[in-house]
């Protein structure tokens, strides 16, 4: 099955646009909080100091690699859309493109619209603004956008523990606060979702 029913579309294109409401609303809230974490945020970043290991933050910064800059922005949404072509899909690697460049474009706007601080025991050299992660948003929306395309449930589960694992990794390296992560997931799902329900009627003509 390559694509939902119909009818299941609205609900989506709903579920789309509540995901990124949400991330605006978070967004708010983290803004409004200044530079003051939520309780949520300094529990969880204190588990992070004292579990931080050699292994966890190599693996971390793996993702770190895999997640962001040029290879997540630019090399897999153009790899994937090319892989999408060649199996004669021209319109899923519209799709794919769309959403990951929209996203992209997303997150780096709020960004500098909310102006989040990152933690202070961060191990990455990053200075733009802490919310929402880019790394998680690039990682949901490519997660969703192939669950949607290729519609197979080892794709849903393969790309929630990827999305997962990345919001564990960013905030391991103390480039996130969860919250940023949370924002994150739902600004690139919901942009999947949204992306995916505009342009499916023109992904008929796939096989």
């Amino acid at each position: 099955m390559e694509h939902a029913a119909p009818r299941t579309r609205r609900p989506l294109l709903l579920a789309g646009g509540i995901a990124i409401l949400l991330t605006i609303g978070l967004g708010l809230l983290v803004a409004l909080r200044s530079s003051t974490p939520s309780l949520i945020d300094e529990e969880w970043m204190e588990e992070v100091l004292e579990n931080r290991g050699y292994l966890a933050e190599l693996i971390s910064r793996i993702f770190d690699v895999l997640g962001g800059g040029w290879f997540a922005v630019i090399v897999v949404p153009i790899g994937v859309s090319v892989a999408f072509v060649f199996a004669r899909r021209p319109r899923s690697a519209l799709v794919f493109l769309v959403a990951s460049a929209s996203a992209a474009a997303l997150a780096q706007l709020m960004k500098v619209v909310f102006g989040r601080a990152r933690p202070q025991e961060i191990l990455v050299p990053l200075d733009n603004g802490a919310f929402p992660s880019g790394h998680v948003t690039n990682a949901a929306v490519i997660a969703t956008c192939l669950g949607l395309l290729l519609w197979r449930t080892w794709v849903w589960v393969l790309g929630s523990v990827y999305v997962v694992a990345m919001a564990v990794s960013r905030t391991y390296l103390g480039a996130h606060w969860l919250t940023d992560t949370i924002g994150g997931a739902l600004l690139g799902a919901g942009v999947a979702l949204i992306t995916w329900t505009l342009l499916t009627p023109l992904s008929r003509s796939d096989p």
